[in-house]
């Protein structure tokens, strides 16, 4: 079975940065593509940005510019580069795995519901 666990969160304060990591087993892990999600307290699970299996990647508006996706398939590890960071960025951040569909467009991979597998979260909390 497929696992995906994160790991780098903790408490920042507004303007630093945080360097996210998801380590993958049980899957063809170049065969995937990635996303990261996150989701506030009381609030939906919303899309933070996603990686192709050709290393494409797409980000949600309110974060491009400042995150940056990337992957190491050695490693089978995707990260979630997050600089500037702001306090309503604070959030539960999940990594999720879904086989690439090479004839999709990468925007598909912005639905949460599109992925198989998902880690267990990581605390992000940024300090105002």
């Amino acid at each position: 079975q497929a696992q995906l666990v994160e790991s780098g969160g903790g408490l920042v304060q507004a303007g630093g940065s945080l360097r996210l990591s998801c380590a993958a087993s049980g899957l063809t892990f170049s065969s995937y593509a990635m996303g990261w999600f996150r989701q506030a307290p009381g609030k939906e699970r919303e899309f933070v940005a996603a990686i192709r299996r050709n290393n494409i990647g797409y980000y949600a508006d309110s974060v491009k510019g400042r995150f940056t996706i990337s992957r190491d398939n050695a490693k089978n590890t995707v990260f979630l580069q997050m600089n500037n960071l702001k306090p309503e960025e604070t959030a539960v951040y999940f990594c999720a795995a879904v086989a690439d569909r090479k004839s999709y467009a990468t925007s598909y991979y912005s639905t949460e519901g599109v992925y198989d597998y998902w880690g267990q979260g990581t605390q992000v909390t940024v300090s105002s």
